[in-house]
């Protein structure tokens, strides 16, 4: 996997590095999987393989991925880091996973799993299946203080997964429940990710799909959403984390070789990386190319 990130800045790196979890399969893309597989080979050889973290897919889709990945494997040797949906059965899906991972050694590796529950007995149910040493993300409803859920996912030593948007303009959440989300991540100590409607580096009007003539919505970026993040985990209250998710002025961020600034506010390479590191991890897209074609088009990079 190309690592290739010339010109680019120590912060900007520490804040994009493997950021983008390719879900290639799913809308508004919802490629096949040998196109999604050879998408996501082709972006591993890329300049800007860098910004590229997992593939994404459900638990059932795992042999489909191994048998499509076969040929396009055959230039890269290194192991593709997978992240697996769980669904109704998380046990019966960790034995898949567990099997998966024993056929597929040095070839494929899931090295993470997503699920979705409402209630912290349900985390607690879902969580207590578990036996393997992998990353756990629990998705979250965010519309009522999600507190008590994210306390649920702690007491396991989980990590929360946000939905920051989707097909339907009634997918993405009010800025402050965002807000609210990540503020109480920090101060909890939860790491999480985001998945859905990040495509574009800042905030604005954007087609829900790639379909022609299709509707807008407003939509997040997803250097506000990892700024933001890095600046609540360091004492930024909530305004000021809206405000941030809301900035839709590319010269409002800044990155030099030791500092990430948005507005007023700085923060060191140190505090970035860590933020990315222990923090706030990842999003999944159904695009890589578009976050990093906007970032050209941006100057950014």
């Amino acid at each position: 996997m190309s690592t290739h990130a010339a010109a680019v800045s120590p912060v900007l790196h520490a804040l994009l590095e493997r950021v983008v979890d390719y879900a290639g399969l799913f809308p508004p893309a919802a490629l096949s999987m040998p196109d999604a597989v050879a998408e996501y080979a082709r972006q591993r050889r890329s300049s800007n393989a860098w910004m590229l973290g997992r593939f994404v897919l459900p638990v059932t889709r795992l042999d489909e991925l191994a048998g499509a990945g076969q040929a396009v494997r055959e230039r890269d040797e290194a192991t593709w880091p997978v992240s697996a949906l769980v669904g109704a059965d998380p046990a019966g899906d960790f034995q898949v996973i567990r099997a998966f991972n024993d056929r597929h050694d040095g070839h494929f590796a899931v090295e993470a799993v997503e699920l979705r529950a409402a209630t912290p007995d349900a985390i607690d149910f879902a969580l207590a299946q578990r036996r393997d040493a992998l990353e756990h993300y629990v998705e979250i409803a965010i519309e009522d203080d999600p507190r008590p859920l994210l306390q649920a996912i702690r007491q396991h030593g989980a990590r929360a997964k946000v939905r920051t948007g989707g097909v339907t303009a009634d997918a993405f959440p009010a800025p402050a429940a965002l807000a609210r989300f990540i503020v109480a991540c920090a101060e909890l100590g939860v790491p999480f990710k985001a998945t859905a409607g990040l495509h574009h580096p800042l905030r604005g009007e954007e087609p829900l799909t790639y379909e022609s003539g299709a509707t807008a919505a407003t939509m997040f970026g997803f250097l506000g959403v990892f700024t933001a993040a890095a600046l609540a985990r360091h004492g930024a209250d909530e305004a000021t984390v809206i405000a941030v998710l809301e900035e839709r002025d590319a010269s409002a961020f800044s990155f030099t070789a030791d500092a990430l600034r948005w507005r007023d506010r700085t923060l060191d390479a140190g505090q970035v990386s860590a933020s990315r590191r222990e923090f706030a991890l990842s999003f999944g897209s159904c695009s890589f190319r578009e976050p990093v074609d906007d970032l050209h088009d941006l100057g950014i990079l």
